[in-house]
């Protein structure tokens, strides 16, 4: 961790990775301050890149998304043009949610959130499919949801 964050910088972090829609207010009287340093800290984590943003988590299945897949690519050919054409690619791409520049076998695993396994089929078709600089792919499917907790160690 880093040595600028205090006790109560650490709590801050905490509460707001727990339920990011507390008041200020609720927050300050969880850390046992006044609302105005509260303020005043979050404002300095959110400036200093602690607190990158806010955002709610939604449920795929409801949202029709329960599908999801992890995808292992490898790169037709091993150069900075199409890592940066993969890169680029899976920015504009909704279903991918996340996307890693990995080592080992492969050079990219993505997960991916679609309907089912027709809808990744297509997908893997008709959106992967047509990046040629993509020489091979390994899917992987989720059978069930461990932990998805969405919250950093701190």
């Amino acid at each position: 961790m880093n040595g600028s964050l205090d006790e109560i910088d650490v709590k801050i972090l905490s509460l707001l990775q727990d339920d990011s829609r507390l008041t200020n207010k609720e927050l300050a009287a969880k850390i046992h301050l006044s609302p105005t340093p509260t303020f005043e800290r979050v404002k300095r984590l959110e400036r200093e890149g602690y607190i990158q943003k806010y955002m709610a988590v939604l449920d795929a299945e409801k949202i029709n998304r329960g599908f999801i897949a992890f995808c292992n690519l490898r790169m037709k050919q091993h150069s900075y043009e199409n890592g940066t054409r993969i890169m680029e690619a899976v920015q504009e791409i909704p279903e991918i949610v996340e996307c890693y520049n990995i080592s080992g076998d492969y050079d990219f695993m993505l997960k991916i959130y679609v309907q089912d396994m027709k809808s990744y089929q297509d997908f893997v078709m008709k959106i992967l499919g047509e990046l040629d600089c993509i020489g091979s792919l390994n899917s992987f499917f989720v059978l069930g949801e461990v932990k998805n907790s969405h919250q950093l160690p701190i």
